[in-house]
C-alpha cells in the first residue's frame, strides 16, 4: 500500500522567500526533507481565484511571476515542474466535485515560492486546483474533504496563503498587532483541538478575526486543509510567527 501522505498549510508571505535565505525559507526546506516522496502534488494557492472549480491540466504548466516591484532575481525564478493531467483527470473524477480543465494558468507564486524550497528539484508533478469565488467557506472545507482519498494514492497536498493577511495594515518591522497575534493564537488552538467549526466560520468570530481576514483568498487554503484532515490526526507546527505585524507565517503539517 502507499503511504498515507501529509497535508500542509504553508503560510507564504513574501515571494522573496523563493530566493532568500532566512527563517521561512530554512523550515521549508526542512519540511520538504521530513516529507515521504509523493507520487504528485496538489496546490490550492491564495492567488488563483476563478468562476467555477478549476483544475490545471497541462504537462508543461509555466512559471507565474504574478507580483511587481521586486528584484531581477526573483523574476529569473523558475519552477520547472510537470504537470499531471492524469491527476487533473482524477481530481475531475472524484464525486461530489464539479470541475473544469485548465489549460492556460500555471503555477502562481503561491505554488512555485513554496515548492521551490520544499522540492528543489522541481522533479514531482504538480496541480493547482483554483479557488471558486461563489463558494461559502463551508463549501471550501467540504472540497477538502473530497480529497482526503487522494492522500492514499500518494498525492501530497498543499494548501499556500495566510491566516492572517491585511497588506493595509503592515508595519515594516516584527511587532504584531494584538489583534493579529491573538487571531492567529486562537486559529492555533482550535486547530490543535480539532475545532473546525469556528475556523470556517470565521465572520463570527469578533474584531481580531475581521481584522486578520480583511479579504480572504490567503485564508481559504486552510479550509481545503483542515477539510483533507481525518478526526483524531496528528497536527505540528513548523513555523509560527506574525511578521511585519499583520502577517502570519504559520505553517501547519497534518499527519
Amino acid at each position: 500500500m502507499t503511504e498515507r501522505m501529509p497535508v500542509l498549510f504553508v503560510g507564504h508571505g513574501n515571494p522573496m522567500n523563493a530566493i532568500e535565505d532566512n527563517e521561512y525559507s530554512r523550515a521549508w526546506i526542512e519540511v520538504g526533507k521530513s516529507l515521504p516522496r509523493p507520487k504528485a502534488i496538489l496546490c490550492i494557492s491564495a492567488h488563483w481565484e476563478t468562476d467555477g472549480t478549476q483544475v490545471t491540466a497541462m504537462e508543461k504548466p509555466r512559471t507565474i511571476h504574478d507580483f511587481y516591484g521586486f528584484p531581477p532575481e526573483l523574476y529569473a525564478k523558475n519552477y520547472p515542474a510537470p504537470g499531471s493531467p492524469s491527476l487533473a483527470e482524477r481530481i475531475r473524477s472524484l464525486p461530489g466535485l464539479t470541475t473544469a480543465p485548465d489549460l492556460e494558468w500555471g503555477f502562481d507564486h503561491g505554488t512555485w515560492s513554496v515548492l521551490a524550497r520544499l522540492f528543489p528539484n522541481a522533479d514531482v508533478p504538480v496541480v493547482q486546483i483554483s479557488l471558486d469565488v461563489k463558494k461559502d467557506p463551508q463549501e471550501h472545507y467540504d472540497v477538502g474533504k473530497q480529497l482526503i482519498n487522494l492522500r492514499d494514492e500518494g498525492v501530497l497536498i498543499v494548501g499556500s496563503g495566510n491566516i492572517v493577511h491585511n497588506l493595509r495594515m503592515i508595519q515594516w518591522d516584527e511587532q504584531a498587532y494584538d489583534w493579529a497575534a491573538e487571531f492567529d493564537s486562537k486559529v492555533r488552538q482550535w486547530i490543535h483541538d480539532d475545532n473546525h467549526e469556528p475556523i470556517i466560520h470565521y465572520e463570527q468570530q469578533g474584531r481580531a478575526a475581521a481584522l486578520a481576514i480583511n479579504s480572504a483568498e490567503h485564508y481559504k487554503p486552510l479550509l481545503y486543509v483542515l477539510g483533507a484532515k481525518e478526526a483524531g490526526e496528528p497536527v505540528g507546527f513548523f513555523t509560527e510567527k506574525v511578521s511585519y505585524g499583520s502577517l502570519s507565517m504559520r505553517g501547519v503539517r497534518v499527519g
